[in-house]
């Protein structure tokens, strides 16, 4: 458990370092998809899904 979270949080950081300097290529890509197959495994997933779920259907509740 210790070192997945400690790879979710090298990740983590990784991904918003290429965000941030807006040079996001292929090799920065696999960084963030691989950010977010770790984070599915965590306890955090549930809570991540429902969080998304309840955006998108405000979203989707929404009328122009």
């Amino acid at each position: 458990m210790a070192i997945s979270i400690s790879v979710v949080l090298l990740l983590l950081v990784l991904a918003v370092i290429f965000v941030r300097n807006c040079a996001l290529k292929f090799s920065h890509a696999l960084v963030c998809v691989m950010l977010g197959f770790f984070l599915a495994g965590t306890s955090m997933a549930p809570t991540i899904h429902e969080g998304l779920m309840a955006t998108a259907q405000i979203v989707g509740s929404l009328r122009p």
